[in-house]
């Protein structure tokens, strides 16, 4: 995986063989970024990262300057990448929960500017993310939410979706609170 822009832009970090997520691809990545920049002053805000898997996009807000990610994964080995990454590159501002993402939404009592989630594509509850992160209160009211997604599922009836984009194979719903 790659690191695209800020601090740590253009380094390559070497995931290990035995993971079992499929990263977003460096060319969705890029493109999302893309966007992001256009609607985002990433110094400063603080973000959560659901289903982080390997920590590819938290190390990309990590690396733009954010104040604050907090990145939630469940899986062993991909957590002590994660931790292993930041401690390589002397993060400090990455917090790494170990849980399920779903009891985390429940418990959380912290607004986010920015919410990133790319659950694995057959979960069976995916639809189910953005009322949940709607109906527990967790974006500020100029906030963003992204949800990665297969192009079998669509969010355009949402009411609070108000934009797609794909790169590939890879499809990116946006949400935003509705004033």
């Amino acid at each position: 995986m790659r690191i695209i822009s800020g601090k740590y832009k253009g380094r390559r970090i070497s995931a290990p063989g035995n993971i079992t997520v499929r990263p977003t691809t460096d060319f969705a990545k890029e493109g999302l970024f893309n966007l992001l920049n256009n609607r985002i002053d990433f110094e400063g805000i603080d973000v959560l990262d659901l289903f982080a898997g390997i920590g590819s996009i938290s190390l990309e807000f990590v690396s733009r300057d954010c104040k604050s990610v907090i990145s939630i994964e469940q899986n062993d080995r991909h957590c002590n990448f994660i931790r292993k990454v930041c401690s390589e590159l002397k993060i400090t501002n990455l917090s790494l929960l170990k849980t399920d993402v779903f009891k985390f939404i429940g418990s959380c009592h912290t607004q986010f500017d920015m919410i990133f989630a790319d659950p694995p594509y057959e979960l069976e509850k995916i639809a189910e993310i953005p009322d949940l992160i709607f109906s527990h209160n967790l974006l500020k009211t100029d906030g963003l939410f992204v949800l990665e997604h297969s192009a079998k599922h669509t969010f355009i009836n949402h009411p609070n979706f108000v934009d797609h984009r794909h790169y590939g194979n890879v499809n990116f719903s946006f949400f935003e609170v509705k004033k």
